[in-house]
């Protein structure tokens, strides 16, 4: 049975090559070829044995990915939606911005974490996606937006990326690879709603990732009813997983914050954020919460905004005011639902394509 070659980390392959007796240095020649001259054929990598070759094609293959549907927003984010080989659906986001253009991949399909103000994981939880699957999303978005290219890659689309550790590992690996895609370190973000083993996991790793936590409350009892994972993984412990990830990486986590009228948003709420805030080194995003039609949450009213973050000014915690992109398209925080796009009549859309 072959292999897919987009699965496997350089060192997987050079150490499958050098069984078979082909140079250690064939599995950087590889990479190159694959991803940063996007070749998807083995005969067409001139530099390679005609062994090697004929190796490649009877052993391994190239998989690829299918757009079933791009959207571009007002503020020209861009939305695409992927159909898997097993009929699941993912969507990815591309964030352009003057000096990079970052991608934000989904790491399942489905979500098994019921965040209360995530469509994802509404539709329920189907799979993990497989390690070429991610690295696919990346390398198709590439091809679609050429000449410009990806430069930050946020794990934070749908599904939670640590629940599915090994897989987005081996794609980290990858994307970071100088052989490779190549990001280079702090270029790649895994955001995580909390899973406390993983995280602790991760940063024994020492891979140079930068890790975003979705924290919306300061207060335990408060984040367990927005986010259900708390209960298992409550707030203390994942604060001590955390100041634990930063000795290691030496550098801050950020913490996204989602603001809900009448739930987290209160000067009290405020205080709390602030007073965890100066317990480790992190920023702070605040992201007014986008409106979907599949739950009843509003977000405060600008000028609330505005004395929530001066509150924590006041308090010396500097936060950041994260503008919504792709709002007019659902691309935007909370609002990706591949799996509710499947219930919905996805088959017109396979006439279509």
């Amino acid at each position: 049975m072959r292999q897919d070659i987009k699965g496997l980390t350089r060192q997987n392959l050079e150490s499958l090559l050098v069984k078979e007796g082909f140079p250690k240095f064939s599995s950087s020649q590889i990479f190159n070829w694959v991803y940063k001259k996007g070749t998807e054929d083995f005969s067409l990598m001139s530099n390679l044995s005609n062994r090697l070759k004929k190796h490649l094609g009877e052993k391994f293959y190239l998989s690829g990915i299918k757009v079933m549907k791009r959207e571009k927003s007002s503020d020209r984010t861009e939305k695409f939606l992927f159909k898997l080989k097993d009929s699941s659906f993912i969507e990815t986001v591309l964030i352009p911005e003057p000096k990079r253009n970052t991608l934000c991949l989904s790491s399942q399909a489905g979500c098994r974490f019921k965040c209360a103000f995530c469509v994802s994981g509404a539709g329920g939880f189907k799979r993990d996606l497989s390690v070429s699957e991610m690295i696919n999303q990346y390398l198709e978005i590439g091809r679609l937006i050429h000449p410009l290219k990806v430069t930050n890659i946020v794990f934070m689309g749908v599904g939670e990326p640590l629940d599915n550790y090994n897989n987005v590992i081996k794609a980290v690996r990858i994307f970071m690879d100088g052989q490779g895609v190549y990001l280079g370190k702090r270029k790649v973000c895994i955001s995580t709603s909390g899973i406390i083993p993983k995280i602790y996991s991760l940063a024994e790793l020492g891979l140079g990732v930068r890790l975003s936590v979705s924290l919306h409350s300061a207060f335990n009892s408060v984040r367990s009813r927005i986010m259900p994972v708390n209960r298992k993984y409550p707030l203390p412990e994942l604060m001590k997983s955390l100041k634990f990830f930063i000795k290691k990486e030496r550098f801050p986590v950020t913490f996204e914050y989602l603001l809900i009228k009448g739930v987290n948003s209160s000067l009290k709420d405020a205080d709390k954020l602030a007073s965890l805030a100066k317990s480790l080194p992190c920023k702070i995003n605040l992201i007014p919460y986008n409106p979907s039609p599949f739950f009843d949450w509003q977000a405060p009213l600008k000028e609330d905004v505005t004395i929530f973050k001066d509150r924590l000014k006041s308090k010396g915690v500097f936060s950041t005011l994260r503008r919504a992109r792709g709002r007019d398209i659902s691309a935007a925080c909370g609002q990706l639902k591949a799996e509710i796009f499947l219930r919905k009549g996805v088959d017109s859309l396979d006439n279509k394509c």
